[in-house]
């Protein structure tokens, strides 16, 4: 599992997408039956443009192919920050703090983000406060791998 995400994220290997929303899908339907929108964790632009594409969004595009649930792009992540590998969950945190803004009025109730992996539960978490911050009433996660647990 940790080869195909890397392989996917840093070497472009899309082709494990699909694979990995399959794996999820069940998790999808029977645990979060009440969401109504997903939501990618987005990439700061530069990060997106020196990638060309954001994992996230190609993992949330596949779940939404195959459950008819709409991607929300209203987040953004509107500072460059480092990259978080390497880092104490503090160091994370602090990283993180102010990093994501949603555009608009939120066009979903509850939202459920999308990543390939989390680790501290830091991204996640400044997302989810930005999604709160914007009018969801209730916000979950949903990864290929992790490594923590967390709760708002």
């Amino acid at each position: 599992m940790d080869a195909a995400l890397k392989a996917m994220k840093f070497r472009r290997q899309l082709m494990y997408a699909p694979a990995f929303a399959n794996l999820l899908l069940p998790t999808l339907v029977g645990d979060f039956p009440e969401c109504d929108a997903l939501v990618a964790v987005p990439l700061h632009r530069w990060r997106h443009i020196t990638r060309g594409f954001n994992q996230a969004a190609e993992l949330a595009g596949e779940l939404a192919a195959r459950t008819g649930l709409p991607v929300i792009d209203q987040a953004f992540r509107i500072r460059s920050t480092r990259t978080q590998s390497g880092l104490s969950a503090e160091a994370r945190r602090r990283n993180l703090r102010a990093a994501f803004e949603v555009h608009g009025p939120l066009d979903a109730r509850y939202p459920l983000i999308i990543d390939d992996v989390m680790t501290t539960g830091a991204t996640c978490e400044q997302l989810a406060k930005a999604l709160l911050a914007a009018g969801a009433e209730k916000v979950s996660v949903l990864t290929v791998a992790s490594t923590a647990s967390m709760s708002l």
